[in-house]
Order: structure tokens, then sequence, then C-alpha cells
């Protein structure tokens, strides 16, 4: 049975418009438009982004760059002619890891993430300087231990009797040892208090910036 428009006039089959007034004749569904996928390398803004890792021994930027900034550091302090400024390369050292970990990650640190990197660094920087002096008391030996000891004793201004006693606790293989143990742990305590210094003063010089 033919089909007829509404202006009258006959359709043919499956016509979709009236070829008489134009009248479309059934609804036209459209396809949705897809959205447009971004570029490559550009990060949607509804895309949920990563926060910062925590400074921890955790964090493997952290450690890589507290490991090669504490290397430095503790072949310095190693060095004779060099050691004398301990205190600057320690300080420096901190700063230098905060510096180094804002460039390789882009992420400003506050004054309390600085001395974090810096007491990282520092920690890393005991530890790679107790391996040195261990090896050299290995090689030099307890006797080169107590010798360089009492010649260090000898030109401070110590009384006969104290230093007499010190010199005979360093002729035993246990004074040798609590005092190596004692020096470790002054060790540990000073980097980590100098290197946590240079961290906070970096952060805030570079939080201006």
């Amino acid at each position: 049975m033919p089909e007829f428009c509404s202006c009258g006039a006959e359709l043919p089959p499956d016509a979709r418009f009236c070829h008489k007034c134009g009248k479309p004749q059934r609804e036209e569904i459209t396809p949705e438009a897809e959205p447009a996928s971004p570029p490559p390398g550009v990060v949607s803004a509804t895309e949920p982004t990563l926060p910062p890792l925590p400074l921890t021994f955790r964090n493997p930027i952290a450690v890589r760059v507290g490991l090669s900034v504490a290397s430095i550091a503790a072949v310095l302090i190693s060095v004779p002619f060099v050691s004398w400024g301990f205190l600057i390369w320690l300080l420096s050292a901190g700063f230098i890891s905060v510096y180094m970990y804002k460039w390789r990650t882009g992420q400003p640190l506050s004054v309390r993430s600085g001395a974090r990197m810096g007491w990282i660094t520092g920690v890393l920087s005991s530890v790679i300087l107790t391996i040195l002096r261990t090896l050299a008391l290995a090689l030099e030996g307890t006797h080169g231990f107590a010798s360089q000891v009492r010649n260090q004793l000898q030109s401070m201004t110590v009384q006969n009797s104290d230093m007499r006693g010190a010199v005979e606790v360093l002729e035993s293989p246990a004074g040798i040892a609590a005092m190596f143990i004692v020096g470790v742990i002054f060790m540990f305590i000073l980097f980590s208090l100098l290197c946590m210094a240079g961290g906070a003063l970096g952060a805030k010089i570079m939080s201006k910036d």
C-alpha cells in the first residue's frame, strides 16, 4: 500500500524525505561524537597526578642523589690536605643534595623536607667514611691506629697523667674497639646535623627563587 506525506504527495518506498515539500519521513539517529583524545605528551586535566614520594630511604631518587653527594664529601674529608674543611664540605653536601633533588624531580622542597634530604646525605656520608676508616684500620693494624691517636694526644695540651691513661687504653684491642665505636657514633651525629643544616638552608634559599 503506498504511503502519502501530509502534503498529499505519494511517497516512494523507504523515502526519507518528501520529494514535494521536503518534510522528513522518519527520525534520523546521529551517532554521538567521541571526545577527542589529547595529543601525545599532554596530560589531561582530569587525570589524577601522583603525590610526590616522601623523602625517605625508600625514595630511589633521594637515595641516588644523597649517595653521589655523600661519596664526594666523604672523599674530601678523607684527604689530609682538605679534611680541615669538613664543616664546609658537610654543609655544602646538604645544600647540593637539595639542589640536585629539585633539579632531578622539579619538586620544590620546604625547609623541613630540605633538612630531611640533608639527613639522608649525612647518614650516607657517615656510612661511607666509616667504611673507609675501617679499611684503613684493617690495613694499618691496631698499632698504626694507636700511634695516630697517641700523636694527636701529644700535640694537645693534656696533662701527663691523663695522656698516659689514654695511651694505656689504646694498648688493648678492647680499648681501640671502644674508641672506634665512640668515634663512629660521634661522626654519625655530627654529619647528620651538619648536612641537615645545609639542606634546610638550601631549601630556604631556593624557595625564594
